[in-house]
């Protein structure tokens, strides 16, 4: 990459460029979606990226895409494909007389992929926002203190009588196994804690279940719950003793599992996103599980 500090300046954000990594720093006009504004600020290490095109846009633009590996980002997990074209915080879009000079970082960035970029990573290689955070919700307001507890509090004019019997919540991390998050922008949009040992005496419907709060759409500041979601994943994930790095990963010594793991590698070998090299030795490194 060229030296640090070289930025290039688009639509709603700017990305600067360092030595190993982009940082995104989104603008705060009103205009600007509101995603990018409760964001304003991520580093994408170089090694969290599986790849990145430049495509032409609309009204005379063209869109410089960075596509983030698979598990590499804590957000993208939680949005788990929701997001708007207009909203994805890996996009610039850019005038079209800046596409040679878009055209240059494209390269550039390209040439700076990890080796194994189209494997999916083992962690979370992209920072999740920091520091206390909270959101209010249509039926009540989501704490979380950064580290060890998320807090439900109650709307005395939003919140389900379920909810009111059941009281305020309060979930411990170590508790908790992952984040249900569908997007504000649908009428049924929620956020759902999910804990250690699944759902299976959980109501169906978030706007009765304990462990959800509804948003109801174009209402409060909800545009924050996604950042939110990627915080206690993150959260989550640091408490977990592991974490798979291909799907249908098993603990080691399963054979069975490990089968599965080498099957999906072989399938991305044979579409010519894995080198044969990365076969090899991923591979390898899977056989030694057993």
């Amino acid at each position: 990459m060229r030296r640090m500090g070289d930025v290039l300046a688009g639509i709603h954000a700017t990305w600067a460029f360092e030595s190993d990594a982009v940082v995104i720093r989104f603008e705060r006009g009103i205009r600007t979606p509101k995603l990018f504004q409760a964001l304003r600020e991520r580093r994408i290490p170089h090694e969290a990226l599986a790849s990145v095109t430049l495509a032409p846009g609309k009204r005379g633009t063209v869109v410089l895409h960075a596509e983030p590996r698979a598990g590499a980002d804590p957000l993208m997990e939680a949005a788990a494909g929701q997001l708007k074209e207009g909203c994805d915080p890996y996009r610039l879009v850019l005038p079209a007389d800046r596409e040679t000079l878009a055209e240059y970082y494209r390269d550039e960035l390209s040439s700076a992929l990890a080796p194994d970029a189209a494997l999916p990573a083992e962690g979370y290689l992209v920072a999740a926002p920091r520091g206390p955070q909270s959101f209010k919700a249509y039926d009540g307001k989501a704490s979380f203190d950064g580290t060890s507890e998320v807090v439900f509090r109650w709307s005395w004019t939003g919140a389900s009588s379920e909810k009111w019997k059941a009281g305020d919540q309060s979930f411990p991390i170590r508790e908790l196994s992952g984040v249900e998050w569908r997007s504000p922008d649908v009428l049924d949009g929620y956020l759902r804690l999910v804990p250690r040992g699944g759902h299976e005496s959980r109501p169906a419907q978030p706007d009765r279940d304990p462990a959800s709060v509804v948003f109801g759409l174009g209402y409060g500041t909800v545009h924050e719950s996604l950042p939110f979601a990627a915080a206690v994943l993150a959260a989550i994930r640091g408490s977990s003793p592991r974490v798979p790095a291909l799907p249908g990963a098993a603990a080691p010594h399963d054979p069975a599992g490990v089968a599965e793991r080498i099957r999906h590698l072989g399938e991305l070998h044979e579409a010519g996103l894995v080198t044969d090299e990365e076969f090899s030795a991923k591979k390898a490194e899977l056989l030694a599980e057993l």
